[in-house]
């Protein structure tokens, strides 16, 4: 017999909400969203997969002339560029918004204003890179757009700024997601969901959410400084100044690497839902497939230099990067065992979803095993910016990513649309990709042992080479066809497929414990959570009772906490990036120096600073006494500290402008302006929440628990710009006197 937990009160009618266009542009609704990004990313799949078909003609033969260099270069670059971030990463985040919420019984995501808006920012992003084809300009670069090409006068048109103001947009987009995941997975779980109870796509995208707080801004630093290289005179990567190229590669692939697993484990995720319920069995494994996944995210800041063993960094870096790209390995290969272990003795239902998780066991294990070849440093200088380069990365992020998020198309559509895709044109579509993909991709690791590089926009007539290209050529429109017939698929079914009820599959995870497609609350009853398969009954291998169950309104106050957290995180991220550059910056080149600083004056500047941190504190306990005069007095004295640092700050940058330092002076004011000039900002930042929290304090608008969350909110960030000062004036300032 079931034990039924307490009953909830539940909405008695659903909330109103605008229908049409109207709905889709302001909607908040973390399905809605989700679904968006789902469209968003189709729709630009259609590009760069129009871009790949294009690549593909012009390399069927030797010394084509269907696309001259720059259109080639053009191409390849948006591409890559869309493929990663308006494509796989975005369409993988869809899936987390739309299916996390309702595997953790939640009602909506932890921020949705804030997860709107991140949808908003990824669509204005990518739109920001394709209007750089109606001006002319379209990125030609790379997706990896390496310095000092990305550098004047390398790139005197808008090229590079599109690339980089465009993913600045996506990027700010992501971030935001990922803390969205971070938050929601860590606050709003279902009452009797602890960690261990969680279902494995859900801890993926928690993880995921860790992993983008923790690579990204490394990119966005990096993009930063490209663009105040081109328009305000710096020289980070400007080599005829002294800049650094290598510079730009160490602080995109610190995000590059990260950014494989940010695509891979939410794919983990859906393979790890999709095979157990067609093999009607749990998971094998479950606590190893979540550590493994842990340790995945771990280990992935720590290989980004096995991108860069032909650079010369040197014998110790080259092993070391060595071993630790070969250690990731490990706990990928643990999921992969894990896999087949839960298909041995299961009872296997091919469905689509099913065929195509076990296309993605094959083709990934390929691309995972290509994988260790470049963590062996003799083989990755023999192979490095060869085709076999390119055959490795689309079965890890094709095979891989591309053939997950097809099953779980397959698997979560009744979910989201109340219909079943057809089965029968499914295969079809299925047979096509499996095929076409295999022959585009596969004969790319024997060109590039053969020696074709990669990136170049056509090749000599050398024996084997024009028939292999050829062929990939063929497998590429074989796979269009397929994407044409899963387009189809997806359109009929949409409109006069098979009605798919709530649970279609005998699924046992909780977003199918409600109505398919959910209603706008999400759920009216939760079932009893004891494991991460509430809907699992082992004596049948089928599904629960559904029970009312508690909620915890608490939680929703804990959100912002932990969310300001995860963005410190980030911007410790941001901020390590721009430390690093001026760490190897600072004495590198003659003129301006640390010197030329006026360190005793900016010590008393940042007195006021400091002080200003036990102020907000100061305030903080007089709130907590409920003396709101008090804490407004403080509060104020807060807001007072830090104007007038800030005003030092602005006086000092003035001080050294009259003596003919810019930020174009040297490399060292280039690195000094940046990083001082990005906390200057951080504390503008800081000051205006400050004076909002003030101005609602004046005005006796201070009732409740919501507005003492957001003092905490400002405390922890004001505290946190304040420390990361510390930081800047030990490093800038004081260290100068000694070195």
């Amino acid at each position: 017999m079931t034990t039924l937990a307490p009953p909830i009160p539940a909405p008695a009618v659903e909330p109103l909400r605008p229908t049409g266009l109207l709905r889709w542009a302001t909607t908040v609704d973390h399905k809605d969203i989700g679904i968006l990004y789902l469209l968003t990313s189709c729709g630009f799949f259609g590009l760069g997969g129009l871009e790949a078909l294009l690549i593909r003609i012009q390399l069927a033969v030797p010394r084509n002339t269907f696309l001259d260099p720059a259109a080639y270069d053009a191409v390849f670059t948006m591409h890559g560029t869309t493929m990663i971030f308006l494509v796989v990463m975005p369409i993988l985040l869809g899936f987390a918004n739309y299916i996390m919420p309702l595997q953790i019984g939640a009602r909506d995501m932890a921020f949705p204003k804030l997860n709107a808006f991140s949808y908003w920012l990824f669509l204005f992003g990518g739109l920001v890179l394709y209007f750089s084809f109606l001006n002319g300009s379209p990125p030609d670069t790379g997706w990896f757009s390496y310095a000092p090409l990305s550098e004047k006068p390398f790139s005197m048109e808008s090229t590079v700024d599109y690339w980089a103001v465009g993913l600045l947009l996506t990027s700010a987009g992501t971030i935001a997601t990922g803390l969205n995941l971070l938050v929601t997975g860590v606050t709003l779980r279902a009452p009797a969901m602890g960690w261990f109870r969680m279902p494995v796509f859900t801890w993926m995208s928690l993880i995921t959410g860790w992993l983008v707080l923790a690579a990204i801004p490394s990119l966005t630093a990096a993009q930063a400084m490209v663009l105040i290289d081109r328009y305000l005179g710096a020289h980070f990567f400007d080599v005829s100044h002294g800049g650094d190229p290598v510079l730009w590669q160490h602080l995109f692939w610190y995000f590059g690497h990260p950014e494989v697993y940010i695509m891979a484990l939410p794919a983990f995720g859906i393979i790890s839902e999709v095979i157990p319920v067609f093999s009607r069995k749990p998971i094998f494994g479950y606590g190893v497939v979540v550590a493994s996944g842990l340790a995945i995210a771990f280990l992935s800041v720590t290989v980004w230099a096995h991108h860069m063993f032909t650079v010369g960094l040197g014998d110790v870096a080259d092993a070391v990067f060595g071993l630790s790209s070969m250690a990731i390995a490990v706990p990928t290969g643990v999921k992969v065992f894990s896999w087949l272990a839960t298909l041995w003795g299961g009872r296997i239902h091919l469905t689509v979803a099913m065929l195509y998780a076990l296309a993605f066991l094959v083709q990934f294990t390929i691309g995972g095993l290509s994988g260790v070849h470049f963590a062996t440093v003799p083989v990755d200088w023999h192979t490095h910016d060869t085709y076999y380069t390119v055959a490795h990365f689309h079965y890890v992020l094709g095979g891989g990513s591309l053939f997950a998020i097809l099953a779980g198309t397959y698997y979560w559509f009744p979910k989201i649309t109340g219909r079943l895709l057809d089965e029968r044109w499914g295969r079809r579509a299925f047979w096509l990709m499996v095929v076409g993909f295999n022959l585009t991709f596969f004969p790319m690791h024997i060109l590039g042992l053969m020696g074709q590089p990669r990136r170049t926009y056509t090749y000599p007539d050398l024996p084997g080479w024009g028939q292999l290209n050829f062929a990939e050529s063929i497998g590429a429109f074989l796979m269009g066809v397929g994407v044409l017939v899963l387009v189809w698929d997806l359109m009929r079914s949409l409109r006069h497929g098979v009605p798919a009820g709530d649970n279609p599959w005998r699924a046992w995870t909780l977003e199918w414990a409600t109505s398919s497609p959910p209603p706008a609350m999400n759920f009216v009853a939760l079932p009893p959570i004891t494991s991460p398969r509430p809907l699992y009954r082992p004596a049948e291998g089928d599904v629960a009772e559904v029970a009312e169950a508690p909620r915890d309104p608490s939680r929703h106050w804990r959100a912002p906490i932990v969310g300001i957290l995860a963005f410190i995180f980030s911007e410790a991220t941001f901020f390590g990036a721009l430390i690093v550059a001026f760490l190897e910056y600072r004495t590198r080149s003659p003129g301006p120096g640390p010197h030329e600083l006026d360190v005793p004056r900016t010590f008393i500047f940042s007195l006021f600073l400091f002080a200003s941190s036990g102020t907000v504190y100061l305030a903080e306990r007089q709130l907590a006494r409920d003396n709101r005069r008090g804490f407004s007095i403080w509060w104020m004295a807060s807001i007072v500290l830090g104007a007038i640092f800030l005003i030092g700050q602005l006086t000092e940058y003035a001080r050294l402008y009259a003596d003919g330092i810019t930020i174009g002076s040297n490399l060292f004011t280039s690195a000094f302006f940046t990083l001082t000039g990005f906390h200057g900002l951080h504390v503008f930042i800081g000051l205006v929440a400050l004076a909002v929290i003030g101005g609602l304090a004046a005005a006796g608008d201070f009732v409740g628990g919501r507005r003492r969350v957001a003092v905490d909110v400002v405390s922890i960030y004001w505290h946190f710009v304040d420390g990361v000062w510390v930081i800047i004036f030990s490093l800038v300032y004081l260290w100068g006197l000694v070195a």
